[in-house]
């Protein structure tokens, strides 16, 4: 029997294992067959798939990744690189974008792995495409993300597209792991969060992404139920763009290290700011036209 565990999950401890934060279940079962697989994202809003990727890749990528944050002294002077401590003072250590480190072939083998494309391209039925940026992370101490929909940040091409959360390395509860809240993507409670938050573009609309800082707002609200698990190198996590999703605090002195990559069907239209040799990014934060409107005044003409 699994020992029950208080998880730090945005401003509360949760209990984990329990009816409020589940264990997220694993697809291997039917790994083999895309029709499954489809028809367990349309009842579960995701798919966890254990070992998809060599883990021998990913472990290289990491050792990469945690030398380039060495030689950029995010990490704690003396310590191992490859225990991925922070420094003193956590100095952040930019890499989502940077593509000196994003796509250094020991990193790129992972984010674009042969594994990956003959994943999606199973899943989806036809070839498959990946964006050309890539988001990875180094999560710190005290660290988290909020409950939110991808789709306000790349909902301008195919509804088609998948986010795809990758563990580089092992990763346990306490140092910060993805969390899915399972039926936001088609419960009837979730309507119309859907039709209002679901439809904002961040940059078209000038409004901060994250839906709450408060995940267990959502189940409260909403419905659904959180879920999560510990991650193991090699794991791949996949979700569509209205399953909201966030992260438990990286209680540990050590960084989280992923990536979030993103999928679609390659003959379906491609949203403009993710693709090319320097993709544009947001742009709504940097442009020069006042502050960006808060969620919280959004949410309040919304009505949600």
């Amino acid at each position: 029997m699994n020992e029950i565990r208080q998880i730090p999950f945005g401003s509360r401890l949760v209990p984990f294992p329990s009816a409020t934060l589940g264990e997220l279940r694993h697809s291997n079962d039917i790994v083999a067959s895309p029709a499954a697989l489809r028809q367990r994202m349309e009842e579960d809003g995701y798919l966890l798939i254990r070992g998809l990727i060599d883990p021998a890749k990913v472990q290289r990528a990491r050792t990469t990744v945690l030398q380039y944050m060495a030689e950029h002294e995010g990490l704690e002077p003396g310590s191992r690189p490859l225990d991925g401590v922070m420094g003193q003072y956590g100095k952040s250590v930019g890499l989502m974008g940077r593509k000196l480190i994003t796509h250094h072939p020991d990193v790129k083998a992972v984010l674009e792995s042969q594994e990956l494309f003959d994943f999606y391209r199973g899943h989806f039925g036809e070839p498959a495409r990946t964006f050309d940026y890539k988001w990875l992370r180094a999560v710190g101490h005290e660290e988290y993300t909020g409950a939110h929909y991808d789709v306000v940040y790349m909902g301008r091409g195919t509804e088609q597209l998948r986010t795809c959360w990758i563990p580089m390395g092992d990763i346990e509860i306490e140092q910060g792991v993805l969390a899915i809240c399972e039926g936001s993507h088609s419960a009837v409670g979730f309507e119309k969060l859907r039709r209002t938050y679901g439809r904002m573009d961040v940059d078209r609309d000038r409004v901060t992404g994250w839906f709450t800082r408060e995940p267990m707002e959502i189940a409260e609200k909403f419905g659904g139920r959180w879920k999560t698990s510990s991650f193991r190198a090699g794991d791949i996590l996949t979700f569509g763009m209205y399953t909201m999703h966030a992260s438990t605090t990286n209680t540990t002195d050590r960084w989280r290290l992923s990536c979030d990559v993103r999928f679609q069907p390659a003959a379906e239209p491609v949203d403009e700011r993710w693709v090319g040799e320097n993709p544009i990014n947001h742009y709504a934060a940097s442009a020069a036209q006042g502050p960006l409107k808060s969620m919280e005044v959004a949410r309040a003409e919304w009505g949600v």
